[in-house]
């Protein structure tokens, strides 16, 4: 189990990594030129936000353990990731119905997996 862990970690730390360093590097015209021409609109500050915890949430899912120091970051960094997924679901599912929101989701449960995983079956010790 400490290896699926492992995997999923690694694989959500470099997703939310990637995707809120565009967020916070692009700006928010060219955020909003790359979605597609129904999408809700957000304010810049709040793309700038999302972003910065989504960087932090990805650094908080892999570091931790890598560093063996403050472990207990780690799920805690799951779990808000999986409520920053909520808002992505309930956002996609409003401008792109149920098939936009499947990504999100899937994402969102592998988070609250991650969180149980380590909250609950194999801690970081």
């Amino acid at each position: 189990m400490n290896i699926v862990l492992w995997i999923l970690q690694i694989l959500l730390g470099l997703t939310f990594l990637l995707s809120g360093g565009l967020k916070l590097v692009k700006s928010t015209a060219e955020l909003i030129a790359m979605g597609p021409p129904d999408q809700i609109v957000f304010s810049g500050w709040f793309y700038k936000f999302i972003g910065l915890c989504e960087v932090l949430g990805g650094l908080g899912l892999i570091l931790p353990g890598l560093l063996r120091r403050q472990q207990h970051l780690t799920p805690l960094a799951a779990a808000g990731l999986t409520i920053i997924m909520v808002g992505a679901v309930v956002t996609s599912a409003m401008a792109f119905g149920v098939a936009g929101a499947i990504a999100p989701l899937i994402t969102g449960l592998l988070c609250a997996f991650v969180a149980y995983g380590r909250w609950k079956l194999r801690p970081l010790s």
